[in-house]
């Protein structure tokens, strides 16, 4: 399968995610922010992931994101945010970054986007239709 870079402040998330994927048979690499994440793709790479969450100390997912981007172009970036304001601010870097997962997500939610990444496979837009808008 996969190596995956995950970086996530919080130690129980950081966890969850890493056995979730490591379940499916990815090679996980964990870092606690993204100061650390930078050190180990330099140290440990190469990855065919970086998993991040936006908001961290130290460094955060979209600083990580855009350093990522500009030293590893071909390098799948899937951020992962609990807090709107912070999605927000991923927009606007569709060109570095695959996609932006919310939290709380399912294991499910989790593998399969994670998978699309990998794969390439288009973030699917579902246009919302008069009767979603009320």
């Amino acid at each position: 399968m996969a190596r995956i870079l995950l970086t996530e402040d919080d130690d129980s998330v950081r966890g969850f995610v890493a056995r979730a994927l490591a379940h499916v048979g990815h090679d996980v690499v964990e870092a606690e922010d993204g100061g650390m994440a930078l050190e180990r793709l330099a140290e440990d790479g190469p990855f065919d992931l970086l998993l991040s969450d936006i908001r961290m100390p130290v460094m955060d997912g979209i600083a990580l994101a855009l350093s990522v981007g500009a030293s590893h172009p071909g390098l799948p970036i899937v951020l992962m945010t609990g807090f709107a304001d912070q999605r927000e601010r991923a927009s606007g870097l569709e060109t570095i970054v695959y996609d932006v997962i919310s939290k709380p997500f399912t294991l499910a939610d989790l593998v399969a986007k994670v998978e699309d990444a990998l794969t390439g496979k288009p973030v699917e837009i579902v246009p919302l239709s008069r009767t979603a808008l009320g």
